[in-house]
């Protein structure tokens, strides 16, 4: 059916509005339909607060998509098929669907389920991933320290409160991202202090936006509650 519209994953980069490519810029232009995450509750969408700076949404028909932050999965299943449904309801009228996210869609991002329920339920929608600036690779931007370098070997690690696994992480790589650090900040510590590595690790939350803040002492961070988008990154 050539006359359904596109669901695009747009990667508007890490915060700083600046890191969007022009690419994802010509696509918003272009999309009648924009689509952006938002919790139920708190700050507005990150996503859509960088998208606002460079189209007009009142020129826009725009649709907030809430992702509950619960474990319950009957209440997961039924809000996931209702976001499927609200795309969807544009995709079929022939309109295409600019789905915003914060740095790159195709790295631990809600568009990455939406585009699985959307293959599901309707294989025939088209659908194209714009990659945007991680906020991995803009935290090595901030703070002068190649993830890389020739034999080296990286890793993404969601971090978790399984003390061996985040040793072992650790143990068998040169560098090591830690995402979703906020809520095992003192686990992380205990670990890096065990290895004799704490110097060797930084923390960033919300990397190059305007709330941004880089810890270098990570040891400064004990018993701190830190926003959910958080890193640390480990370069041995």
């Amino acid at each position: 059916m050539s006359n359904l519209g596109v669901l695009y994953g747009l990667g508007v980069g890490p915060g700083d509005p600046e890191l969007i490519t022009v690419k994802a810029f010509r696509i918003l232009k272009e999309s009648p339909v924009i689509a952006y995450p938002r919790k139920k509750k708190g700050a507005k969408s990150y996503a859509l607060a960088i998208t606002e700076l460079y189209v007009n949404t009142e020129e826009k028909t725009m649709i907030g998509l809430t992702f509950p932050m619960t474990r319950d999965r009957e209440a997961l299943e039924m809000q996931w098929n209702k976001t499927v449904d609200s795309v969807w309801e544009h995709i079929q009228q022939g309109k295409n669907v600019a789905f915003v996210t914060e740095g790159d869609p195709m790295i631990y991002s809600t568009f990455i389920h939406l585009m699985r329920l959307m293959k599901e339920r309707h294989p025939e929608v088209g659908i194209i991933s714009i990659p945007g600036i991680s906020s991995i690779n803009a935290s090595a931007s901030r703070l002068g320290i190649p993830m890389a370098d020739g034999d080296e070997q990286i890793a993404i690690v969601p971090a978790t409160e399984d003390y061996d696994t985040m040793r072992h992480a650790i143990e068998s790589h040169d560098c090591i991202v830690f995402i979703k650090v906020a809520k095992v900040i003192d686990l992380m510590i205990r670990v890096l202090s065990d290895l004799g590595l704490v110097d060797k690790a930084a923390v960033l939350t919300k990397v190059t936006s305007s709330e941004e803040e880089i810890w270098r002492n990570i040891l400064e961070l004990k018993g701190r509650e830190l926003e959910y988008l958080t890193l640390m990154v480990v370069r041995k």
